[in-house]
């Protein structure tokens, strides 16, 4: 099969579909197919609702026609069809991965750029094998940036990200305990992410780098990066103002304020002033971008009911980033401060003792009460009487609907698995 006749084809569209729950007339249909189910099956159905075609690798379907493409593998085409759309438009690409915050990240860059430039940023979760052919798909010649987050939780996808996409920079936030199930241990994560780094400097791109960061220093070797960093042989130097109302980065001698909380978004803030800085923005276009950039989507949102302060970060939750949240909440001036804590998913055989680790962490920090959800946590060795523990998220309710909550601050992280915002309308309601 031709790629470009397949992408003229695209060009006459309205879009590429592989899901016909979101079809509409004038898609080019991609059947793909996964353990419970073949896009193969809908294909048909797609030509006869106003498909303009069908990208099929079943031969034996009875569909035939100069609007079916018949290929030995959907999936690779569709990823080979994303690589060569962008490869037409030639449109900058700043890629991003890492451990934690990189969708927090994703988004301050966006808001930064979008303030000089058009911009498209990946949206929600479409960050992995065929999230990113997707959002490649959406670039058009009216796009003067893209912005491609990539996520993985085995090795070696990131670098079959990065061939599919071919971006001009990255950033990794961190290296983090995440997925250590699929990665085999922190290593194989530093080893993983880096195959963002390996493939910008194989192909002679650039790369911006936390210069406080030393084992991702180590990854690029004497590759020639922009840097920044509190350090001062950082090509961009930032520090905290720290007792502001809001949270303050003093970033190349300007001072820009945040609406993010905890001292854990700084770094997030210096990539995004960086990016702005490399794209030639004015410090005032910059700041407008960091002010117009609020979280949602359960990353870090503060929210107030009945004068109670929560800060609900129920998105994903790992060791790393878990420990970061808790010393950061241990801030809290407030005098009766609790967290609800979520089990954390995919760490594999070392699952039991990070969650030791974890209510050993509380009991070292200025907390009233920890309460945690969830088997792991339960099943852990370590009881407190400032510790209580719940298999499920129902047995917890059920708790506090006998126990009236007396807590001026608390903190409630998870894995999304977990769905522990359905907690905040509980505390709405009670």
């Amino acid at each position: 099969m031709d790629i470009a006749s397949l992408y003229a084809t695209f060009q006459k569209s309205k879009g590429i579909c592989t899901d016909t729950r979101n079809f509409k007339k004038g898609v080019v249909f991609f059947a793909l197919h996964g353990a419970n189910f073949d896009g193969n099956n809908f294909a048909e159905k797609a030509l006869a609702d106003g498909a303009l075609a069908v990208v099929i690798d079943n031969p034996q379907l009875p569909i035939k026609g100069k609007e079916v493409f018949l290929v030995k593998d959907t999936l690779k085409t569709l990823q080979q069809l994303a690589t060569y759309h962008r490869q037409q438009l030639k449109t900058p690409l700043l890629s991003l991965t890492g451990s934690n915050g990189k969708t927090t990240t994703k988004e301050l860059i966006r808001a930064v750029l979008s303030q000089h430039y058009k911009v498209l940023a990946t949206e929600g979760n479409l960050n992995n094998h065929i999230g990113v052919p997707l959002t490649l798909f959406k670039l058009d010649s009216t796009h003067q940036l893209g912005i491609i987050e990539m996520g993985a939780n085995h090795p070696g996808e990131i670098a079959q990200l990065c061939e599919i996409a071919q971006p001009n920079w990255g950033y990794i936030t961190n290296f983090g305990k995440a997925h250590l199930e699929g990665f085999g241990g922190i290593q194989g994560v530093i080893r993983s992410k880096s195959e963002m780094y390996r493939y910008l400097i194989e192909n002679n791109q650039n790369i911006l780098i936390n210069a406080d960061d030393k084992e991702q220093l180590k990854q690029i070797k004497d590759y020639k990066v922009v840097s920044f960093g509190r350090t001062k042989e950082a090509d961009f130097q930032w520090e905290e103002i720290p007792h502001q109302e809001k949270l303050t980065i003093r970033f190349q001698n300007q001072n820009y304020t945040s609406s993010l909380y905890g001292s854990y978004n700084l770094n997030n803030l210096a990539a995004a002033l960086a990016f702005g800085t490399l794209f030639k923005l004015t410090p005032e276009e910059a700041q407008k971008g960091i002010s117009n950039y609020e979280a949602d989507n359960n990353r870090s949102q503060q929210i107030r009911i009945q004068n109670r302060q929560f800060v609900l970060d129920a998105y994903n939750a790992n060791p790393s980033s878990m420990q970061v949240a808790l010393e950061e909440f241990a801030k809290n001036k407030s005098s009766m401060k609790a967290v609800i804590l979520g089990d954390m998913k995919e760490l594999g055989n070392v699952s039991p003792q990070e969650h030791l680790f974890i209510l050993e962490i509380c009991l070292d920090l200025p907390l009233t009460h920890i309460f945690t959800i969830g088997p792991n946590f339960y099943e852990t060795k370590l009881n407190d009487q400032r510790i209580s523990k719940f298999t499920t998220l129902d047995a917890f309710t059920k708790h506090l609907q006998l126990n009236p909550w007396k807590y001026d601050a608390a903190l409630i992280k998870g894995s999304r698995a977990l769905a522990l915002e359905k907690l905040i309308p509980f505390f709405k309601n009670s």
